[in-house]
């Protein structure tokens, strides 16, 4: 491992505890649980653009998942959060890693400039949007908040219910399915069938 490795997965392992106290300290239980889930996205989200493995930016980008299903939860929001692990973990992340594996390895395209200039464009436009959202939003204390209800059973019955969302709900599981099985047909294909015919064969 390189020493810019060692350094990066260092920064980013001590952020762990830093942002789980940091949220302890701030609201008990709840804000650890945040800081927990917090750190799982930026630092999942970093290390998946970071590595050059596909297995271990496919793992990153799964705790990725894994930590915006855990903010969906903690916003009442579970049907939201299973439907992250569920479509997300389980299908989207199967057909990203089809592709990447697809795709030849480009060992020069990590580099430290290049990196930077990325963290500086994302880091301005959240800084915009950030600025934004507090000179417009009305904010209100958690305590004048009505309890989350869970509209879990009416979300699944809108999705089979025929005057609602079911056209629309197996039109799409028939895409996603089209795409994977499309996705290992090619993963499959051998050398032999990717070569050009020879001249005077119809293909």
């Amino acid at each position: 491992m390189e020493l810019t490795d060692r350094v990066f997965y260092a920064v980013v392992a001590t952020l762990a505890p830093v942002a789980i106290g940091a949220g302890a300290f701030a609201a008990g239980g709840a804000g650890a649980a945040f800081g927990l889930f917090a750190w799982l996205v930026l630092g999942g989200s970093l290390v998946c653009l970071w590595e050059r493995s596909v297995v271990r930016s496919a793992f990153a980008l799964l705790g990725t998942f894994g930590g915006t299903a855990g903010l969906f939860l903690l916003l009442g929001s579970d049907f939201l959060a299973m439907s992250q692990i569920l479509i997300y973990v389980g299908g989207i992340l199967a057909l990203i890693l089809f592709g990447v594996m697809l795709t030849p390895p480009d060992l020069t395209e990590r580099k430290l400039p290049r990196v930077a200039s990325g963290l500086v464009a994302v880091g301005a436009g959240v800084a915009f949007i950030a600025a934004k959202v507090a000179m417009t939003a009305d904010w209100v204390q958690a305590a004048e908040l009505a309890e989350p209800k869970s509209a879990t059973r009416e979300i699944g019955v809108g999705f089979v219910a025929a005057e609602e969302y079911v056209i629309a709900f197996e039109l799409a599981a028939v895409v996603l399915t089209v795409a994977l099985v499309a996705a290992v047909y090619v993963a499959r294909r051998r050398v032999v069938d990717l070569a050009p015919a020879p001249s005077g064969e119809q293909v």
